[in-house]
């Protein structure tokens, strides 16, 4: 930590702190093991100023006193409103915080966030800065990272920050809270769908925020026919309301699969059920928490699985390295290439390569495996997977 930080303890002895990240709901969930580390002796009450998008996740994470939602005009590239920023501004003040967290990835800049601190009167302010940020921050641990192979882990990166005050991390698992009602509205809604509740099930969530994490849907379902047609399971499409139209190509092209001679044929027809749009996120994560196996993109469904333990196959482009599934048994399927590392929200190079080079039947295969490894003594299991699939990236 640079040397201009604030008095030694200072932020061990804080009592009402403000944790602040602005992005999405995945990066919300990356930060929940900083969160615990904040709330884990009691004697502190964690605020989370989030985006509308990530404050929803506030629900499910014990350590969370309060949430505000703000969604800043420097993060994605969003419309400011200065009457909002005002208000935040009094928000903040009316609660008398007494230090504040701010968390980013290492792109961004955390001064923007540290000036509203500043204004709204909160004495400390720990954050990471590439620039010296002067009085913006009482605490500054000077930004290291680069992107790019071997950069460190968001979660380690968070932990990272709060340890150079002081603040040690008991447990480093991610954090999404289900509760009983989840269970049961997402046992509902599988019915109500025509699912078989007592089956099991695999989900496959074939959306993103981001066109360039997005594996093609119909390759997903091609996906989905040959894990249907080799374990039984039933297939579950999820997503939001944006991702209506993914889960019906995706549904669309698991039909033809299932329809066409090859090596399932004679098979019963798989069973699928859509259920975009139709859950709450309480009771999405419940949908993956009762699954086998998720399969989707570099999403906020895969680290809600991280969290609550299901294994997952992950489609995850080469856009930047640090946010994979924490802790989880997990596959992370792509192909290397020249261009990786972008950052990109839309692939500058037209290609998709790093998603495209994978092809339907390994991830067929990864999620098989993971089937295979949970399938109950004394039941058939399906053939085991040919040794091509890669745990992490596909050889070109």
């Amino acid at each position: 930590m640079n040397p201009r930080g604030g008095p030694a303890g200072a932020f061990r002895g804080a009592s009402n702190v403000l944790a602040v990240r602005l992005d999405n709901l995945g990066d919300v969930l990356m930060t929940t093991p900083a969160l615990t580390a904040l709330a884990a002796d009691g004697r502190r009450r964690v605020t989370l100023l989030a985006s509308r998008a990530g404050a929803a996740l506030a629900a499910r994470v014990p350590a969370v006193a309060e949430v505000l939602s703000f969604d800043a005009p420097w993060v994605a590239g969003r419309a400011g409103d200065p009457r909002a920023e005002r208000a935040l501004i009094d928000a903040l003040a009316a609660r008398c915080f007494d230090a504040a967290v701010i968390f980013t990835v290492c792109t961004q800049s955390a001064l923007p966030a540290a000036l509203f601190c500043r204004l709204a009167g909160i004495s400390l302010r720990l954050a990471h800065a590439r620039e010296n940020p002067y009085a913006l921050l009482t605490d500054w641990v000077r930004e290291t990272d680069v992107v790019g192979p071997g950069m460190r882990h968001e979660v380690r990166r968070q932990l990272d920050l709060l340890a150079a005050v002081g603040i040690p991390a008991r447990d480093e698992g991610l954090v999404f809270r289900v509760d009983p009602a989840d269970h049961e509205r997402a046992r509902r809604a599988l019915a109500a769908a025509g699912g078989a509740p007592e089956r099991p099930w695999i989900v496959v969530h074939p959306g993103s925020t981001a066109a360039s994490r997005r594996y093609p849907a119909e390759r997903f379902g091609l996906a989905a026919a040959q894990i249907a047609a080799q374990c039984g399971a039933q297939i579950v499409f999820s997503g939001g309301p944006d991702d209506a139209e993914a889960c019906a190509q995706a549904q669309r092209a698991m039909d033809a699969a299932s329809a066409s001679p090859g090596p399932a044929a004679g098979a019963s027809r798989p069973a699928h059920i859509a259920l975009a749009g139709a859950l709450d996120l309480g009771a999405l994560g419940a949908l993956i928490a009762g699954a086998r196996v998720l399969v989707c993109n570099n999403s906020g469904p895969a680290h809600i699985a991280a969290a609550v333990g299901t294994p997952s196959v992950v489609l995850y482009a080469l856009t930047n390295p640090q946010h994979t599934p924490w802790q989880a048994p997990t596959r992370v399927l792509n192909r290397e290439v020249a261009c990786r590392d972008c950052l990109k929200s839309v692939c500058p190079e037209g290609h998709h390569a790093c998603l495209l080079g994978v092809p339907p039947d390994a991830v067929a295969d990864a999620a098989l495996a993971f089937w295979r490894e949970a399938q109950p003594r004394g039941q058939p299991a399906p053939p085991a997977a040919p040794p091509h699939v890669s745990p992490h990236t596909l050889a070109a």
